[in-house]
């Protein structure tokens, strides 16, 4: 079993038993009290390694055509939380639904056969291949027994002007030679193409320069545009507050606060990231809890 690092879990302590395995269910799918469905929802989720409690009782939403930013401090469970979304580490606890239906991610492969996309920091690209060859890297098409080199070029053509992207010289050329914010419009240009319809985007604009930001910033906007659901995982407060429509901060593997971005500057997500609790939410007395029942929303 993977071994997770000591900054992302704490020790575990005396909590909520966990949930029975959840299976097909006839409910109708759950509604968030503005009567929006979620596209993904987390209820009690945990994630337990060994002794080491990861996550605890995370509930979070996320909707299409919006942009959700995780914050926390190391240690605070955001690559634990992203993990258990693509379905690498299924949970031990809660339920995900998506669409309002309950499902269990057992593998990468579930999770993109509902249309979920992370892209993480290393980006996983060939360097050695061209833009082309990279998205669509084991998913070629084919036409008379050989690769549909012209359908492939095409549509990444199309994917990337769909997504604004106008600083790549040619889709031909080997993506080893691009500028960081190139390279993270490549990776999001891929998922787009696979159809994912929530896009996890793991600390998008970390070590890149101001131009290459806020080409990646925009990108996040054009998600947003075509209806994606966004998840950004930063430690640049500046980032999230330019690109985010909503805020959930994590502190040691639990959620403490989630709202919109309107009720939070960035010296309340420092002081929740520290120490869970925020003055100027306090003050508004509006700060919500991860701690539910189970079935109800951390967000409304």
């Amino acid at each position: 079993m993977t071994t997770p690092s000591a900054d992302d879990a704490r020790p575990a302590t005396a909590g909520r038993a966990a949930a029975p395995e959840s299976g097909p269910s006839d409910s109708p799918p759950a509604r968030g009290q503005n009567g929006d469905q979620p596209l993904l929802r987390l209820v009690g989720v945990g994630k337990n390694f060994g002794p080491v409690r990861a996550l605890t009782d995370i509930n979070l939403d996320v909707t299409l055509g919006q942009v959700t930013a995780l914050v926390g401090d190391n240690g605070a469970g955001k690559s634990t939380l992203i993990k258990t979304i693509a379905g690498i580490w299924p949970q031990d606890h809660g339920e995900i639904l998506w669409e309002g239906r309950p499902v269990r991610l057992h593998s990468p492969k579930d999770a993109a056969g509902l249309g979920i996309a992370t892209v993480y920091q290393d980006l996983a690209l060939a360097d050695n291949l061209d833009i082309v060859q990279n998205m669509f890297l084991g998913r070629e098409p084919v036409k008379h027994w050989a690769l549909d080199e012209t359908t492939m070029e095409k549509e990444a053509k199309r994917t990337l002007a769909d997504l604004s992207v106008v600083t790549v010289r040619s889709v031909r050329q080997p993506v080893g030679s691009l500028s960081g914010g190139q390279r993270q419009a490549v990776a999001v240009a891929r998922a787009v193409l696979r159809q994912a319809r929530l896009v996890v985007l793991d600390e998008p604009t970390a070590a890149l320069g101001v131009t290459q930001t806020r080409v990646v910033l925009d990108l996040i906007r054009r998600l947003k545009s075509q209806n994606i659901a966004v998840i950004v995982i930063s430690h640049n407060l500046n980032d999230v507050m330019a690109v985010a429509d909503r805020v959930a901060v994590l502190r040691l593997g639990q959620l403490v606060s989630v709202g919109p971005l309107s009720q939070y500057d960035a010296q309340s997500i420092v002081e929740l990231m520290t120490t869970g609790t925020s003055g100027r939410r306090a003050a508004a007395g509006s700060e919500p809890s991860s701690q539910q029942p189970a079935g109800s929303s951390s967000e409304h």
